[in-house]
């Protein structure tokens, strides 16, 4: 048995609302036994924020939407649960928090100065954002090490990657191979891709996640975050991280080792399961998943991706060969992309070509403080919407 009843683990989901989140909170549900939650926050959803405090009883919830703080304190009056609003309570509410694992499920850029204070709180880190480490990786880990907490990776890839490594750690890694699904457009061209709308954008054939994120495994600058990510989850050169499509979503990654050998860790594509891994890790509990039959997944294919079709890929692997804050530079240009082409004010290709003229205008910085991360952020979104 992972806990005594009287010892739950206590968690604290940032993004509650999101895909991960509301996932998050049906593994605390089967396992209300063992598990506990102490803070969730959301972003404008107050009316499934107020529906998770009601039922979960947390004592902190925050949310982002000033203008529903009081649509949010009314609903939860009558309740022992302390109320918040304002994207920097989020971040205040690491000091005072007595969760033992924040679960960083929220969008972008947003969840970079929560994770840093609840790392600096010693807080245990489930990272289900990736923008985290592309922005700031180098400063995360040192801080995740000075203050002796562990970093979950809550992606499937990486999940997969660190399941592979436990048991390794004396060995060589020669490289890890993550795996894309190749989104909804596999095997397309720019001249089929001129023309593609929203709502094709964000059909993906195997999961079911947020609209950011969707649209960025279209442009696969997903997988290209995923790359930077790895590079600072585990410690690797930007030569020994590769990408390959693999349309069935089966082998979630997988990692070769110097003899050769390669270990991959599988599944059936289901985000439950890597949350489900990182809330009890080192322990593996039952769980009511559904599982993998052999006899019905009996087609596993790979291929390369199309470096010139999906150049985000590529901005990708440029920027973590660049250093510094260049990745900083990408993830924001990207954020203002996306939520341009939801908007219907650029289209599908024009992703990219933003990022990558967000890339040659804003100043790179070798060796950024937080301070410089902070205002490239900002200055590459004024730079990217003065382009659109």
């Amino acid at each position: 048995m992972f806990h005594q009843k009287e010892n739950k683990k206590k968690i604290a989901i940032l993004g509650s609302t999101g895909s991960i989140g509301t996932q998050a909170l049906d593994i605390v549900r089967a396992h209300e036994a063992y598990l506990e939650v102490e803070v969730i926050t959301g972003n404008s959803n107050a009316k499934l924020l107020i529906e998770q405090a009601l039922e979960f009883k947390p004592n902190h919830v925050v949310i982002a939407d000033e203008t529903k703080y009081t649509q949010v304190k009314y609903a939860l009056a009558n309740e022992d649960i302390k109320v918040f609003a304002g994207s920097k309570a989020i971040t205040e509410i690491m000091d005072v928090t007595s969760a033992d694992t924040v679960l960083t499920a929220m969008v972008g850029y947003s969840g970079l100065l929560p994770t840093i204070r609840a790392i600096k709180n010693r807080k245990h880190i489930a990272l289900a954002n990736k923008e985290t480490l592309v922005v700031a990786g180098e400063l995360i880990t040192k801080l995740c090490e000075e203050h002796g907490v562990s970093l979950i990776p809550v992606d499937s890839e990486h999940s997969a990657i660190f399941q592979c490594l436990v048991g390794e750690d004396l060995n060589t890694i020669d490289k890890v191979i993550l795996t894309a699904s190749g989104g909804p457009f596999r095997g397309k061209t720019r001249s089929d891709l001129a023309e593609v709308t929203k709502a094709q954008a964000l059909k993906h054939p195997n999961w079911e996640m947020g609209a950011k994120i969707t649209i960025d495994s279209a442009t696969l600058m997903n997988k290209g975050l995923e790359v930077i990510e790895a590079k600072w989850l585990f410690g690797l050169k930007p030569q020994q991280i590769e990408a390959v499509i693999h349309p069935q979503s089966i082998i979630h990654s997988m990692v070769e080792f110097n003899d050769g050998s390669i270990k991959a860790q599988m599944g059936l594509p289901d985000m439950k399961l890597p949350i489900h891994y990182a809330f009890f890790y080192p322990n593996r509990v039952p769980s009511s998943f559904k599982r993998m039959s052999f006899t019905e997944v009996n087609n596993l294919t790979f291929e390369m991706p199309d470096w010139d079709t999906f150049k985000n890929l590529a901005l990708a692997y440029e920027a973590m060969n660049a250093g510094g804050n260049m990745a900083c530079i990408l993830n924001a240009a990207n954020e203002i992309a996306v939520d341009a082409f939801l908007k219907d004010k650029i289209k599908f290709l024009q992703i990219a070509d933003l990022n990558e003229a967000c890339m040659r205008k804003v100043k790179h910085i070798n060796q950024p403080t937080l301070d410089d991360y902070v205002q490239t952020d900002k200055e590459t979104r004024e730079v990217a919407m003065s382009l659109i």
